[in-house]
């Protein structure tokens, strides 16, 4: 699996000869699929270039903040809401004592602090530099701030020493950034997901649909894959590409979704309804195109089989995790929800909200959410203990407005945690 495909990944690059092998690092994460946005210190643009990597990227380089720079304002909010994962190759002394110590005063150590994507350092610097005592202790304090260190490697130094300080090299920091994007919490689980919208046939080329595009379904298929999962996928209709290594399964209909769901609902641990599902179907689907030769025209609609509850109704149902796009009244409407619906656990988001703002003005600095936006804000429920009754003991979890990759992965955590959880009380109830 490669773990870089659809990744938003920054790059920053601090004052250090080691500069140089950035390069072929953006090179070869584009190559890799990933999105690629450079941020350069001053000190950075002394030794190679930035139209280098605006070449290599694709896009401007970002500098420091200064009231003249076109990088200015709300960029590091911009781009640490942006990013999947932050790494800093090389990362100077400097850069790592400012890290370590919160100090926030360029563009770079800015954007980290304001954000809460993977971050991760290459130091590189001269080996006597590095055995420093304050060089050490400023790298264990990142470590502790779940920061992932790569290296220093040990060889021959720009400066005619030999001892430890190289920067990994490219193909070294790559297996390790990969790695980072693995977490294992769901190692060897078999998760179910749906996503997307169902289309609801009305003629051959006339349907009823809703405006999901899939995208935290897809977001969340690829983290719990990450995570280690085997996961099926099954999509309504997107224009989104599957994600690689999970099971596709493509549908178009809520009775074509129910199908495939039961079809693979027998070794699964954990259901992951995100789709949005058309609630009623046209009772009477015509076979040839309905023509325009009255003024009004009447549909009569039925009620389509609730998947979530057909699921939760097995006398083994595996552990449920429903979405709730509500347009009012969010948190209680989901509590109802995930009460009536005898779920284990909610995820609600606010898709009334969907249309107010643009991710890049407009006045605003809140990025769209929901329904065809790259970022969303949740609000998750779930069950407290193993109460089925009406008046279970819920908990509750907000994630503010992020990117969907980003709260795909939080919320794969937490799932996992609960999950596990779970299993651990029914093991208690059953001895």
């Amino acid at each position: 699996m490669n773990n870089f495909n659809g990744k938003n990944i920054v790059i920053g690059i601090t004052g250090g000869i080691a500069a140089y092998k950035s390069a072929d690092l953006t090179r070869r994460l584009k190559e890799a699929g990933a999105e690629v946005r450079i941020v350069m210190t001053r000190a950075a643009t002394e030794f190679v270039t930035p139209l280098t990597f605006q070449a290599l990227s694709g896009y401007p380089v970002s500098f420091d903040n200064d009231e003249h720079s076109a990088t200015s304002g709300m960029k590091h909010i911009e781009l640490a809401r942006w990013a999947d994962a932050i790494i800093i190759a090389p990362a100077s002394a400097n850069t790592i004592a400012k890290l370590a110590h919160g100090r926030a005063d360029n563009l770079l150590t800015t954007l980290c602090l304001a954000s809460e994507a993977i971050k991760c350092f290459a130091p590189a610097m001269n080996r006597v530099m590095w055995d420093d005592l304050s060089t050490q202790v400023n790298c264990r304090t990142l470590i502790e701030k779940n920061w992932f260190q790569f290296g220093p490697a040990s060889g021959s130094q720009a400066c005619g020493e030999t001892g430890e300080g190289r920067m990994l090299e490219v193909s070294d920091i790559l297996a390790r950034l990969e790695q980072c994007f693995s977490s294992g919490e769901l190692q060897g689980l078999n998760l179910v997901i749906t996503a997307g919208p169902t289309y609801e046939a009305i003629d051959p080329v006339r349907f009823i649909g809703n405006r999901s595009s899939g995208r935290m379904g897809y977001a969340v298929a690829r983290a719990a894959r990450e995570a280690g999962a085997n996961v099926t996928l099954i999509s309504g209709p997107s224009h989104l590409p599957p994600p690689e290594s999970v099971t596709f399964i493509s549908v178009e209909s809520a009775d074509e979704m129910k199908q495939a769901v039961f079809d693979n609902l027998a070794h699964c641990d954990i259901y992951i309804s995100t789709a949005a599902v058309a609630d009623y179907r046209v009772e009477s689907v015509a076979t040839q195109k309905i023509k325009k030769t009255e003024d009004s025209l009447t549909i009569r609609l039925v009620k389509n089989d609730d998947i979530i509850s057909l699921v939760a109704a097995q006398r083994t149902p595996p552990y449920i995790v429903g979405f709730a796009a509500e347009t009012e009244n969010v948190e209680n409407n989901a509590r109802l929800k995930l009460i009536r619906k005898n779920m284990d656990m909610i995820v609600a988001n606010d898709v009334g909200k969907s249309a107010t703002a643009s991710t890049t003005g407009s006045g605003s600095n809140q990025p769209d959410i929901g329904f065809n936006s790259e970022y969303n804000a949740l609000h998750v429920f779930w069950r407290d203990d193993q109460t089925a009754g009406d008046s279970p003991i819920l908990s509750e979890q907000h994630f503010a407005v992020a990117r969907k990759t980003q709260l795909a992965k939080q919320l794969i955590t937490l799932i996992a945690n609960q999950y596990k959880l779970n299993m651990t009380q029914n093991e208690k109830n059953t001895a």
